[in-house]
């Protein structure tokens, strides 16, 4: 009897150790989303999951060992409730339970759930048992297709974005000619100084007069007279002897080179 108690003892012993270390890597785990979430990484949540994991396989191989006793056969029965506040017992439960009384009892040394979720257990236990075999096995396999397809549609996306990402975005553009556009309207960068003759006042030093231009003007009509065909002689004679005849305005030097109709160069087909 006294091996029996001796060998339960070091098991809680073992048990309630590792609890506490469950239970402290809980609180950090916690602390660390609750204060530290701007600074968490994922590499990090992923080792608090890993040792979390590996805490609860040590303490379900801790349960399962043969030398650790059956607790479901142990019976915890209170000797004394008390309405009022217990020291030590705040100290044990790290203030979670300042009371022993009839409230409190009932949910800390309950072996069964709450009436509502045993009644609900049952009725699902109930219910799985209705279905059968084909019908069950059709929805899982239902069941396992969409999640299939649901994986693969993730998957998909998950490829098409890491592609996306990776591939450079093609240029529509030259940066050189866009540079020298700008340059040229902002500043008139690689622009001509070059300006027609008749663009300039009579006035501005530098520049060739009215009669100069007049004079080059003529001599240009000139030329093109010279090599225009026969027939256009007598028509522009006649309008010159036209523009002489007219009172009141001085004979222009300047010959106009006057087609017909037939000759027009953007004549409708």
């Amino acid at each position: 009897m006294q091996r029996e108690e001796k060998q339960l003892e070091a098991s809680l012993d073992a048990l309630l150790s590792q609890v506490a270390d469950l239970k402290n890597s809980l609180g950090s785990f916690i602390y660390k989303l609750e204060n530290e979430y701007d600074r968490l990484t994922w590499p990090s949540v992923l080792d608090s999951f890993a040792l979390l994991s590996g805490q609860l396989n040590t303490l379900n191989k801790v349960l399962k060992h043969e030398k650790t006793p059956l607790f479901r056969n142990q019976v915890i029965i209170p000797l004394v409730l008390s309405p009022d506040r217990d020291e030590d017992l705040m100290r044990q439960t790290e203030g979670r339970v300042p009371v022993f009384s009839h409230e409190v009892v009932p949910d800390h040394l309950r072996t069964k759930p709450d009436p509502e979720v045993e009644e609900q257990e049952k009725q699902l236990t109930t219910d799985a048992a209705r279905i059968g075999a084909d019908a069950a096995q059709k929805q899982i396999q239902s069941l396992n297709k969409m999640c299939s397809n649901l994986l693969e549609k993730i998957s998909k996306e998950e490829r098409e974005s890491e592609s996306g990402g990776l591939r450079p975005n093609k240029q529509t553009f030259n940066p050189a000619d866009t540079n020298a556009l700008v340059a040229a309207v902002a500043f008139g960068k690689g622009l001509s100084n070059w300006r027609p003759s008749g663009s300039s006042g009579p006035g501005q030093p530098g520049q060739p007069g009215a009669g100069t231009i007049l004079a080059g003007a003529s001599g240009l009509q000139q030329v093109q007279m010279a090599g225009a065909p026969s027939q256009q002689q007598p028509m522009l004679s006649g309008v010159q002897m036209a523009q002489a005849g007219q009172p009141g305005k001085m004979p222009s030097g300047i010959k106009t080179n006057i087609k017909s109709a037939s000759m027009h160069p953007y004549q409708r087909l």
